[in-house]
């Protein structure tokens, strides 16, 4: 996605918040005719995966599905949809018929990564039934990343970018607007994600296996920081799956249990 193409997007997002439903129809079109979900998928499979890039895709992804709130009924748009969705179930339930894994559906909400993690934790015997919560697991990963802002500081751009209020020169978030965001992981809703994910991996001491439709169809994350294939038979490692367009509402998570033998 070039500036041109960010700034567009940026210019039709503050439509949608216009009062004109006609206005809000005709910007929401034109987000679709962008085929954001497309440009997030090229710039995540490019060789160059720093911050900045990581973010572009982001924000592509929630324009997307912001867009397709604000859409009127189009069959053909709708179609399309429903077909990327069915694509990326197909190609997650494969991964996980070859590791014998079943998914285990996550309350499709805010919360999703860390109930999902949760629900891993306590089948490996990591923590208790009784601390098994998305309260808890945001804690735990909010801790972590202010605890350790060397660590996460340079992947975490501002909401601004490089342009923002504050924001460093590089576009990466200034230590006012890092603990902010580390207050919202632990008291707010907002979605968690790869920065949640490496914090909970490392404070927990487990690799997270994350199963998605697109490539790699497994990432891993060690505790030790790198991602690499490891080893994808580990007993230890937590497993999830990450869906972007299952629910249409952007990113969300499930965690995968191993299926079970029937006697």
């Amino acid at each position: 996605m070039n500036e041109d193409d960010s700034e567009l997007m940026d210019d039709l997002l503050a439509q949608l918040d216009s009062r004109d439903q006609n206005v809000q129809a005709e910007s929401a079109n034109v987000l679709n005719e962008m085929n954001l979900n497309a440009q997030a998928d090229l710039i995540e499979a490019s060789s160059r995966q720093d911050a900045k890039s990581r973010f572009k895709a982001r924000q592509a992804r929630k324009a997307a599905a912001l867009a397709q709130s604000y859409s009127p009924d189009d069959p053909a748009v709708q179609a399309r949809l429903e077909k990327e969705a069915k694509d990326e179930e197909d190609s997650i339930r494969q991964v996980c018929e070859q590791m014998s894994l079943e998914i285990y559906e996550i309350n499709p909400d805010g919360h999703c990564l860390f109930s999902a993690v949760a629900d891993q934790l306590v089948l490996l015997g990591i923590i208790p039934p009784t601390e098994a919560n998305y309260s808890n697991l945001r804690i735990v990963a909010a801790n972590y990343i202010h605890s350790h802002p060397d660590d996460f500081l340079p992947f975490l751009p501002s909401s601004g970018g490089e342009d923002g209020a504050g924001a460093l020169d590089v576009g990466m978030m200034n230590h006012e607007e890092f603990d902010s965001y580390c207050a919202s992981i632990r008291g707010t809703a907002i979605w968690g994600g790869e920065p949640e994910i490496v914090a909970l991996s490392r404070a927990f001491n487990v690799p997270i296996h994350v199963v998605q439709g697109g490539q790699p169809p497994v990432v891993v994350h060690n505790p030790a920081g790198d991602q690499q294939e490891g080893d994808l038979t580990d007993p230890r490692a937590v497993r999830i799956s990450y869906h972007r367009k299952l629910y249409g509402l952007g990113e969300h998570y499930n965690s995968l249990r191993r299926k079970r033998v029937l006697a």
